[in-house]
């Protein structure tokens, strides 16, 4: 066990909360929803070549749990891995608001995920929604880092999924993807956005686990292990 991936995985989903979900709160309305996308697909990708060596950088449960069926993953890893992403949520959340309260920054938005009237999708869309942007962003995640070749343009191809399904989703929902992401802003939002919670932690997690099951249906031949620890998907595990 190697607390320097726990470390690494709070302090990834910290910062891309802080970083993402803070274009939307300080940001909006001067780099608009386009942005806001950008945000979210360019820091991951940063992370990914900082953290991935070490955790692997998930910095999302919904990646953590098709990581765990997919076996790149110990149970125990997993746990942990969730319990640091969420926290790390709630600490990159934390900072936006302490930012905005100090700061006296006027803005409207709060960053949590939302549904129903006066938003852009019901409850039955949302679910569907993201239970397909999760699907999409983590097969790619998971099918990307387990190829040799395409190794060193992971982050890339990981940054530019999610990004996409930014701009499909953020008109609509808001587009969360990943509990953790949904956890830390909503705890800081309100009634509403807690009562709402559980659709962004079921839905990714849903979407999470069919992708991993699509994903190692399509699995070819095992690779190297060595090859294998060094996949952005599988942390080392020497030390």
């Amino acid at each position: 066990m190697r607390a320097d991936r726990y470390v690494a995985e709070f302090l990834g989903t910290a910062v891309l909360v802080f970083i993402a979900v803070g274009s939307a709160v300080l940001g909006l309305p001067e780099i608009g929803a386009v942005g806001v996308a950008f945000a979210f697909g360019l820091v991951l990708l940063g992370l990914v070549y900082a953290i991935g060596p070490v955790s692997g950088c998930h910095v999302n449960p919904a990646v953590t749990a098709g990581a765990w069926i997919m076996r790149q993953i110990s149970s125990t890893d997993a746990i942990c891995y969730i319990v640091a992403q969420v926290l790390g949520g709630i600490a990159g959340a934390a900072v936006i608001k302490l930012v905005a309260s100090v700061g006296e920054v006027k803005t409207t938005v709060d960053g949590a995920n939302a549904y129903g009237p006066g938003e852009g999708i019901n409850g039955a869309g949302t679910f569907i929604l993201e239970v397909v942007l999760t699907f999409v962003f983590v097969f790619v995640v998971l099918l990307v880092v387990r190829r040799k070749a395409a190794a060193t343009a992971a982050g890339l191809a990981i940054g530019f999924a999610l990004t996409v399904v930014h701009l499909v989703g953020i008109p609509l929902d808001g587009t969360s993807v990943n509990p953790a992401r949904s956890i830390g802003p909503a705890l800081f939002a309100g009634a509403k956005a807690i009562s709402q919670l559980w659709m962004f932690i079921l839905a990714p997690l849903v979407g999470g686990v069919l992708a991993a099951l699509v994903a190692q249906a399509l699995r070819d031949a095992p690779e190297d292990t060595e090859v294998e620890k060094r996949r952005i998907g599988a942390p080392r595990t020497d030390g």
